[in-house]
C-alpha cells in the first residue's frame, strides 16, 4: 500500500493506494527506465528532457485518435489498454485525451464519443 498525505490548494488529501506486486515490478521498471536515461543524458545539455514512456504513449494515443477520427468511449478505452498494457494507464490516457483541447467529446447517448478536432 502507498500513502500519500498533503493539500490540493486549501483542501487536505490523504490517499491510500493498494498495489499488487504487478504494479509494483512496473512501477520499479518506469523508475529504472527514467534513472537509465537520466544517466545516458548528455551533461554539456542539462536542458534536454529524457524520453518518457508516458509522452510516448500520449503521442500515439493522439495519433490513434486521430486517425480513426471518432470513437466511442469503450472502443477508444479498448484501444488504449490494448496499447499500454494496462486498465489503469488506458484509463489515464483516456482521462488525458478527454481534457485535451485537441478532442471533442459529445456526451449524449449511452457512451461518450471521442472525436479529433485538432490540427
Amino acid at each position: 500500500m502507498l500513502r500519500i498525505r498533503g493539500t490540493v490548494g486549501e483542501w487536505p488529501v490523504d490517499l491510500s493506494i493498494e498495489m499488487d506486486e504487478g504494479d509494483w515490478a512496473q512501477l520499479g521498471a518506469q523508475l529504472q527506465a527514467v534513472k537509465y536515461e537520466g544517466a545516458a543524458a548528455p551533461a554539456a545539455n542539462p536542458t534536454a528532457r529524457p524520453v518518457n514512456p508516458d509522452d510516448a504513449q500520449w503521442q500515439i494515443a493522439r495519433e490513434l485518435l486521430r486517425k480513426a477520427g471518432q470513437l466511442s468511449g469503450p472502443d477508444l478505452l479498448e484501444q488504449l489498454e490494448g496499447l499500454t498494457g494496462s486498465a489503469s494507464a488506458g484509463k489515464r490516457l483516456l482521462v488525458r485525451l478527454r481534457h485535451s483541447a485537441e478532442v471533442k467529446v459529445l456526451s449524449g447517448g449511452d457512451t461518450p464519443l471521442y472525436s479529433w478536432v485538432g490540427q
